[in-house]
């Protein structure tokens, strides 16, 4: 017996020294770069404030990128894995515009790729979880979808949504009824008819109907405090080879076939009818047949007056590749990630600051009521809206004060050479994590004076 007890020790030792011996290896992956490393702790790298909930995401990033201030990129751990910090703008622009080519994949999601086979998962397919060759024909077959003259036709789509929930407003008003809204709630209905109706096809009207079933079904998927989607995204990120073999997806399977059957059932319709209509179905539809193509429009020039960026070359490639119709789909599950909650987290705090900025307030309402003048009781309009620039850099204001993605990361693809010419360089290893604080530099007093106010 004591043998037994004896051998079972020191295996158990000998395991614990093998992990530790791993782990300090991994902790040592800074030493030879010529850059500052916060210090990690054992089994939880430098994030143990997050993992063990004293502070928030946000805030642990805002602290850490103050750390090093006089560093233009530094090292972290999450857990074990290392994660560059880059704090400098023009090392981002590196990263993320001159050399985007290096870094095309994301750090923390588990895409998927031509190696991967096939793949029926919305989450995915959808173009923030595809990666390498996958992903950059993906946003090149997207791309002619967002120019400005198909953004024009959408727009009307948006505006109908935004003209029903006024009169939902004043149809209260009229009938005597409180004016007290909770925002977020209005903003998420909102956002999920615009989004019912541009990304899905299908008319809703989730202000007067908020239990709606493509109201509900839409709240289920995108619940992300459910412990069984935290699980669902926690075996994604683990164990992506089990969770890419056996299909495994973020979303279940009874939601996944309710969002699925809305559009297939759409394009079957559309296909017997000959309906179309400017939303992303008929993009879909077009992609299918081939005749989505980038087409140069003058009038886009024009609209790049804005906070706006010019489409890279990546958006402009072509390829020869044919995607399934689950493929194509999983691009309308990414509209609901992308910009369900994040547009309602926008609108609200835009409404939060105008409250609290009267000035603001009034100079915007001012320049609205000018150009509603000016439309003679006209329906506001595409161009219209382009005439308002103080009410784009409002909103521009409200996500750099309060952006909807606190972070950005990015995986190295290829060994990358950095340097920003003013002393940083060294190589940057294929694999290796990168992390653009983009809370952080949006409240940092070197490049915005008073950013908290």
């Amino acid at each position: 017996m004591t043998q037994v007890n004896l051998f079972t020790a020191g295996a158990v030792i000998i395991i614990i020294l093998l992990i530790y011996h791993y782990l300090a290896k991994k902790y040592h992956y800074f030493l030879p770069k010529p850059v500052p490393c916060l210090k990690p702790s054992f089994l939880v790298g430098s994030s143990g404030p997050v993992l063990l909930r004293r502070q928030g995401v946000t805030t642990f990033m805002k602290k850490v990128y103050n750390s090093f201030p006089d560093a233009k990129i530094f090292g972290m751990y999450s857990i074990v894995m290392p994660v560059y910090i880059v704090r400098d703008p023009e090392l981002i622009k590196l990263i993320g515009v001159k050399d985007f080519d290096h870094f095309v994949d994301h750090a923390f999601v588990s895409g998927n790729s031509d190696d991967d086979g096939r793949n029926d998962t919305l989450f995915g397919n959808s173009l923030i979880a595809l990666s390498g060759l996958k992903w950059r024909d993906m946003r090149a077959t997207l791309s002619p979808a967002f120019t400005g003259s198909k953004m024009r036709h959408m727009f009307e789509l948006v505006a109908d949504c935004g003209r029903s929930m006024v009169e939902f407003f004043k149809t209260e008003e009229n009938a005597g009824k409180s004016l007290e809204y909770e925002m977020k709630e209005i903003f998420a209905r909102y956002g999920n008819d615009v989004i019912a109706s541009v990304a899905f096809g299908v008319t809703v009207d989730s202000m007067r109907d908020p239990q709606n079933d493509f109201n509900v079904m839409a709240k289920k998927m995108l619940d992300f405090a459910n412990w069984k989607i935290l699980v669902r995204i926690a075996i994604i990120q683990i164990l992506s080879l089990v969770s890419k073999k056996f299909n495994f997806d973020i979303v279940d399977g009874t939601l996944s076939r309710y969002f699925r059957g809305i559009i297939t059932d759409n394009m079957e319709r559309r296909e017997a009818q000959g309906i179309v209509r400017n939303d992303m179905v008929d993009m879909l539809m077009k992609v299918r047949k081939g005749t989505l193509k980038h087409q140069k429009d003058e009038q886009d020039t024009k609209d790049t007056g804005f906070a706006t960026v010019e489409e890279s070359s990546v958006g402009k490639t072509t390829h020869s590749r044919k995607w399934t119709d689950n493929e194509l789909i999983a691009q309308c599950f990414l509209f609901f990630l992308a910009g369900f909650e994040t547009t309602s987290n926008l609108l609200s705090w835009l409404m939060y600051e105008l409250s609290v900025n009267s000035a603001i307030q009034d100079r915007l309402y001012e320049e609205i009521s000018h150009i509603e003048q000016s439309l003679l009781g006209k329906p506001l309009s595409y161009e219209a809206l382009q005439q308002m620039p103080y009410l784009d850099m409002v909103v521009s204001e409200a996500l750099r004060k309060w952006p909807p993605n606190g972070q950005l990361d990015r995986k190295c693809t290829k060994d990358y050479l950095l340097d920003n010419g003013t002393g940083t360089r060294f190589t940057m290893d294929k694999g290796s994590s990168v992390l653009i604080p983009v809370y952080a530099i949006h409240h940092d007093p070197k490049y915005f004076p008073d950013p908290d106010t």
